[in-house]
C-alpha cells in the first residue's frame, strides 16, 4: 500500500515558529490547484523525466492534505484534487482521507452556508479525517505564535467538528516560554473534554530564519527551556495514557484504531508520493523532493515536467532512517531486520552503540526489539543520532 501527500502552500498569515514552505499571497491559488491536479496525472505515468516510479500498480491507502493550510481551499478545489487521485490511481475501498485545517476556517460563523455546512461538504467529497491545528486554548499563546484563530474559535470549531466527524486529531504545542505546568494541564484537559481520539503534540522549536528565532535573538521573547519542555512532555504522556491513549510515536497519541495511517506509513517505511511544491516522495530506494517555489513549480507542471530532484539512498542512509523512525515509535527497531537487511556489521555497531543507553535505562531489548524506555522517550532523537552509522556504504 502507498499514500499520497498533497502540499497546499498557502496560509492566511505566517506563524512565528513555522519554517514549512508556504505563501501568504493567494494570487496563484487557482493555478496551483490545477497544477496539483496535473502533477497527480503526470506522476501516475512513467513519464520520461519521472525519476520516481509511481505506477498504477501501487494501491493508494491514504490521501493527506498538508501544508501550509489546506482549509484555505474551497470544497470544489479539494473535490477536484481528490477526484484526480481516484481517476489516475487504484484506491483502496476505504482510504483514510485527511485534511489539515485551522479553527478559523472551521468555526460555524464561516463554515455554514445555507442548508449545508462545511463539515457535511467535506464528508460529501470523501474526507473522513480532520487534523485541526489548535496549538493552544489560551489567547496569549496564540498571539505569541501569530496564529490566525483565537481561543473562542479553537473551542467552537471542535464543538462543531465532533458532531460530524469521528476521526479527528488536534495539535498542541508545549514548552512555550512562560507556560506553567498548570496551564499546560489545562490545555490537555480542555482537549480531552471534546472526546477527540487522536492528539499530536510537539515541543516549541526555534527554527532558523523564522520570526520566533529573530524575536529570541533580539530579546523580545525568551528562548524555550529544554527542562520545561521535558516536564511538559512527561505530564502529557501521563495524562493521555491515563485517558486511554496509546503513545505510538514520540509526538503522537491515539485511541485504539485511531492511529494516523498516513503518518504511520512514513514511520514504517512504506512508499509514498508527494504532490505540490516542496513535497517529498519515497519509493523504497530513492527519495525525491519537488522545488520549493510556487512559481517555478506551476511553470514546470504546465510544461508537463516534474520539478523534482532525487537521491538514491545508500544502505547506510536506509539504516539511519530506520533507526530514527524505529526509536520514535512503539514498533521499535527489529534486531532481526537489522541483521537480514543490513548485515552483521550494522547489528554489531547498533549493539555496541546502544549498550550505554541500555545500562542507563534509556533503551531496552524485548523479544529482539530495541525500544526506548519511558525515561528515554523524550530523548529518542538524540539517542538515535548516536546510533547512526557514518562510515559504511
Amino acid at each position: 500500500m502507498s499514500g499520497i501527500y498533497i502540499h497546499i502552500p498557502f496560509c492566511k498569515q505566517a506563524c512565528h515558529y513555522c519554517d514549512f514552505h508556504f505563501s501568504t499571497s493567494m494570487k496563484k491559488k487557482e493555478e496551483m490547484v490545477l497544477a496539483l491536479a496535473k502533477e497527480i496525472e503526470l506522476r501516475s505515468k512513467n513519464t520520461p523525466n519521472s525519476q520516481l516510479p509511481t505506477p498504477n500498480s501501487e494501491i493508494i491507502e491514504t490521501i493527506y492534505f498538508g501544508g501550509g493550510t489546506p482549509s484555505v481551499l474551497t470544497i470544489d478545489d479539494l473535490r477536484l484534487i481528490i477526484d484526480e487521485v481516484f481517476k489516475h490511481y487504484t484506491v483502496t475501498d476505504d482510504p483514510e482521507i485527511t485534511v489539515e485545517a485551522n479553527p478559523d476556517d472551521l468555526s460555524s460563523e464561516l463554515s455554514f452556508r445555507g442548508t449545508r455546512n462545511l463539515f457535511e461538504e467535506l464528508k460529501a467529497i470523501r474526507v473522513n479525517r480532520l487534523s485541526i491545528g489548535i496549538q493552544s486554548f489560551f489567547e496569549d499563546d496564540l498571539k505569541m505564535m501569530n496564529r490566525a484563530h483565537n481561543a473562542v474559535e479553537a473551542k467552537k470549531c471542535l464543538e462543531e467538528a465532533i458532531k460530524y466527524f469521528d476521526n479527528i486529531s488536534l495539535d498542541l504545542i508545549y514548552g512555550i516560554s512562560g507556560m506553567s505546568n498548570e496551564k499546560w494541564i489545562q490545555n490537555i484537559e480542555t482537549a480531552l473534554s471534546f472526546g477527540i481520539p487522536h492528539i499530536s503534540s510537539y515541543a516549541l522549536t526555534v527554527e532558523p530564519k523564522t520570526a520566533l528565532h529573530s524575536f529570541i535573538q533580539k530579546g523580545i521573547i525568551p528562548a524555550p527551556d529544554d527542562e520545561v519542555a521535558q516536564e511538559h512532555f512527561e505530564i502529557l504522556v501521563k495524562k493521555l495514557e491515563e485517558a486511554g491513549f496509546i503513545h505510538y510515536e514520540l509526538s503522537n497519541f491515539g485511541k485504539e484504531n485511531y492511529f494516523s495511517k498516513n503518518n504511520s506509513s512514513y514511520w514504517l517505511g512504506k512508499k509514498y508520493i508527494g504532490i505540490g511544491p516542496s513535497a517529498h516522495s519515497y519509493d523504497g530506494e530513492k527519495r525525491g523532493w519537488n522545488v520549493s517555489n510556487n512559481t517555478l513549480y506551476i511553470k514546470s507542471i504546465q510544461e508537463g515536467k516534474l520539478p523534482i530532484e532525487t537521491e538514491i539512498l545508500t544502505k547506510t542512509d536506509r539504516y539511519n532512517e530506520y533507526v530514527m523512525t524505529g526509536l520514535r515509535t512503539i514498533w521499535g527497531i527489529s534486531l532481526h531486520r537489522i541483521l537480514t537487511e543490513f548485515g552483521q556489521n550494522y547489528l554489531d555497531y547498533l549493539n555496541q552503540q546502544s549498550a550505554k543507553y541500555i545500562e542507563d535505562h534509556l533503551l531496552f531489548v524485548d523479544e529482539n526489539i530495541l525500544r526506548t524506555t519511558r525515561k528515554g522517550k523524550f530523548l529518542s532523537d538524540g539517542i538515535a543520532s548516536d546510533l547512526f552509522m557514518l562510515n559504511l556504504g
